[in-house]
């Protein structure tokens, strides 16, 4: 029985929220090389692994053609690799992450701490330039402030590792590749939106019509047209109203380019599609 592979993949605290709650099952990525003119998707195998002398022999990937002179009939055939693997490979998440060894008790004595949120124990973790002992906790949880220095005392000070620090053994999620797939960024569904952490909300569905304090509109005798707020679709806590749209692929393109920057929904790239469920780490 051949190993499964594993490999690394980041995502923000909002997508690893959505994960651990089960709202969020597939992933997009852009290609790192996007199809240059004149290349186009095998019609007929459009992933596979290239099995000839092709220098990325083995290498599962997208198989894309293109005529080696118009009308000819004849192609050249070329990979490009998919970096996250195929059904049946593993992903392990790094996500923003700290680790906790002690705190201090009304005394101030130096205790061992006992976790109070998700956390993961640890021995000996080899990070940098030493190795750590206690649990290590996750940002996406919420914060976390560790005393100024070792004796307790100072301001308190954030000692959060960014994500693409992690070391394989802090990791607490684990997910299965169940199927991979290539298409166009806003081939996107509102199904698929909704299977990337879009979620819908009732943000804002209050009023203060009456003078008498805020109250949700459904108690409000006035009219419809006189409550501004919506229901939409989001991807994360929303603070106000106006962040609210109407359709989940939408919401999935302020995802999008809160992660790749503006107009990168416009330009409408090529993506990899990953599809996963969690598995026991």
């Amino acid at each position: 029985m051949s190993e499964i592979k594993e490999r690394p993949i980041l995502f923000s605290g909002p997508m690893v929220l959505a994960i651990l709650e089960g709202r969020k099952t597939v992933t997009r990525r852009t290609l790192a090389n996007q199809m240059s003119a004149g290349w186009h998707l095998h019609p007929e195998h459009q992933l596979g692994t290239i099995t000839s002398g092709n220098s990325k022999k083995s290498r599962f990937g997208a198989i894309i053609r293109r005529e080696i002179s118009e009308g000819s009939g004849k192609f050249e055939h070329h990979v490009i690799p998919c970096p996250y693997g195929e059904a049946g490979d593993r992903l392990w998440v790094r996500e923003t992450w700290g680790v906790v060894s002690h705190t201090w008790n009304e005394r101030g004595d130096m205790v061992d701490w006992v976790p109070d949120r998700p956390a993961t124990a640890i021995r000996e973790l080899h990070f940098g330039r030493g190795y750590y002992s206690g649990h290590v906790i996750y940002a996406a949880d919420g914060g976390h402030e560790w005393a100024g220095d070792d004796d307790g005392g100072g301001e308190s000070r954030s000692a959060w590792h960014p994500s693409i620090h992690m070391p394989r053994a802090a990791c607490r999620i684990l997910l299965e590749i169940t199927a991979v797939r290539i298409e166009r960024l806003q081939d996107i569904t509102d199904e698929q939106a909704i299977a990337e952490g879009c979620f819908f909300t009732d943000y804002g569905r209050v009023c203060g019509h009456g003078g008498s304090g805020w109250k949700e509109v459904g108690d409000c005798p006035a009219p419809e047209q006189h409550h501004p707020q919506r229901n939409g679709w989001m991807w994360d806590k929303t603070t106000s109203h106006e962040q609210c749209l109407t359709a989940a692929r939408w919401a999935f393109g302020n995802l999008w380019e809160s992660v790749n920057g503006p107009e990168s929904w416009d330009a409408n790239p090529w993506v990899w599609v990953v599809e996963f469920k969690r598995v026991t780490p």
